[in-house]
């Protein structure tokens, strides 16, 4: 976060936060987006976030979509195209025959 910028989170919202970082099962990239806020709000700077939570500045940075958005947001990715369209049915017709 730019400095100062003031982050407050309601204790449900910390509660839930923590609760992302600490489960074990919660995948890698929900529980380091989870520490940005609650490192901010402690009053900690981008480069102690940084090393704490192995995010990058610009992630830290992103931040304020938790503001926002909430806790949800943070914890469900956005749908992308997939980067190649799928084979024609023709061509896998044709290599399903070897």
């Amino acid at each position: 976060m730019k400095a100062g910028t003031e982050v407050s989170i309601t204790p449900g919202d910390r509660h839930r936060l923590e609760a992302i970082v600490g489960n074990r099962n919660s995948p890698q990239k929900h529980a380091a987006r989870a520490q940005a806020p609650i490192g901010t709000a402690l009053g900690l700077g981008a480069n102690e976030i940084m090393g704490r939570s192995g995010l990058s500045k610009p992630a830290v940075w992103r931040g304020h979509v938790f503001m926002g958005e909430g806790v949800d947001r943070l914890v469900h990715d956005k749908t992308r195209k997939p980067g190649k369209a799928p084979l024609p049915s023709a061509t896998i017709a044709r290599l399903s025959r070897f």
